[in-house]
């Protein structure tokens, strides 16, 4: 697991946001397991409770489960779940406060489709 802790949000949501990337790059696989709360708190340096919070958030949103015992392993479906979430995510941070402004500028959907592939296009570009 790789990253570093910052200040801009709670410990144990960076930890799981940690866990989400590497499950999204690979790094966990389903039915691999991830690392443990006492290895977590070792690598951070935090509070054992507080990674297991990250460990157990996870859990909770069917991305890990726990096998007594053994640990916590990366549940079946859990890197289209982490998708399904930042999806959402992504739509309520961005798109709906844009469509938001589009509405009270009088833009119609048409013509804010049409600044959203204008925006596309020049991204793509070098």
């Amino acid at each position: 697991m790789r990253g570093t802790l910052n200040e801009q949000s709670l410990i144990y949501q960076q930890i799981a946001a940690m866990l989400e990337d590497d499950i999204l790059r690979g790094v966990y696989r389903e039915e691999e397991q991830v690392p443990s709360t006492n290895e977590l708190s070792r690598a951070y340096n935090i509070n054992p409770a507080t990674a297991g919070k990250g460990l157990n958030l996870l859990v909770g949103e069917g991305i890990l489960y726990k096998r007594r015992g053994l640990g916590m392993f990366v549940a079946p479906g859990a890197a289209e779940k982490v998708k399904e979430k930042r999806r959402a995510a992504f739509a309520a941070r961005y798109v709906a406060p844009m469509v938001r402004e589009g509405t009270s500028l009088g833009l119609s959907g048409a013509e804010l489709l049409e600044l959203v592939q204008k925006a596309l296009e020049e991204g793509e570009q070098p």
